[in-house]
């Protein structure tokens, strides 16, 4: 399978990421061991997580998908250099554990070794942004898990494109280490936060660009089209917000282009954020080995000029 590179990180991905925010909530141990053999035997290599991921179910606490992950690590017998393993820290695990402080990024990195089992992470994320905590606190954090080797490259996700700039200029003024990948939310629906300032500093900077949400909490892949299609679903409450004309208009030229391909809407979807300009590869999740055989499917579709023209339109 043909790779990436992810910006100036000199990793090489390919064009799909798996989501492991699934493991320990709709796919459980056995499944989620089941996925990762699949993807990566499939010629894929990366996986993104976070240390909050799964602590929304009931009776988790967070740090339920990195256990999974260090599992199937160990026992999966792959060597520890054909996984490239992406997890993300700030989110709120209880008090005093969120942010983006020194002191909470060396505590936490540690939890997520071992929950890992791994005594390095090959992209560590600033999850979200923290105005409470400068630039320069977080980023010198991240120059000591550097040089400890416990890190190999940093970034952020959901920074807009004034907060990038900052903290670009911050690294280069302090001569601290530089975001070098950015997750944004991203998809057929949801581009204006990315496509525009954002987009272009990624491209300008030789940012790494993984996007999550490809298709918008599964909205994209066609099977939601009505409220009572959402009726019992876990995710049905993230997606009722697309069911609205724009989203009906992406759905009617996701059916167009799936039925003159013979692809699927979820395989479309993911073609066309791979075939954008800045995108380095979209994270996509899957809780059964159907869906996963679907989703690798994308990474091998050419969009033409008109499908990709008539996507556009339609989700402008």
């Amino acid at each position: 399978m043909q790779k990436r590179t992810l910006g100036r990180t000199g990793l090489s991905i390919a064009p799909l990421v798996f989501g492991g925010n699934v493991f320990g909530w709709t796919a459980d141990e056995k499944t989620s061991f089941q996925l990762l053999d699949a993807f990566f035997a499939a010629g894929f290599n990366a996986v993104d997580t976070a240390d909050v991921y799964s602590s929304w179910v009931p009776g988790n606490s967070g740090g339920e998908s990195e256990t999974i992950i260090g599992k199937w690590l160990k026992h999966s017998g792959r060597a520890r250099d054909e996984a490239v393993i992406i997890t993300k820290v700030g989110s709120e695990l209880g008090p005093g554990k969120k942010g983006l402080s020194k002191q909470w990024i060396l505590q936490a990195v540690e939890d997520s070794l071992r929950r890992l089992q791994t005594d390095y992470i090959d992209v560590y994320l600033s999850h979200w942004p923290d105005d409470k905590t400068p630039y320069d606190e977080t980023l010198g954090a991240y120059e000591k898990l550097l040089q400890q080797g416990k890190v190999r490259h940093v970034g952020a996700s959901n920074l807009n494109a004034g907060q990038l700039r900052e903290a670009l200029d911050v690294s280069a003024a302090k001569t601290l280490p530089r975001y070098d990948v950015l997750q944004p939310e991203y998809n057929l629906y949801d581009r204006a936060s990315f496509d525009g300032p954002l987009r272009n500093l990624c491209i300008a900077e030789e940012i790494g660009v993984i996007s999550y949400f490809g298709l918008a909490r599964g909205f994209l892949s066609g099977k939601y089209r009505s409220h009572k299609d959402l009726e019992g679903s876990a995710r049905g409450s993230g997606v009722g917000k697309y069911l609205d004309g724009r989203g009906m208009r992406i759905l009617g030229a996701l059916d167009e282009v799936a039925a003159d391909s013979g692809n699927t809407q979820a395989e479309i979807a993911l073609a066309w954020i791979m075939a954008r300009k800045g995108v380095t590869a979209p994270i996509a999740s899957a809780t059964n080995l159907t869906q996963l055989e679907s989703l690798a499917k994308s990474a091998s579709i050419t969009l033409s000029d008109k499908a990709c023209q008539l996507l556009n339109e339609a989700s402008e």
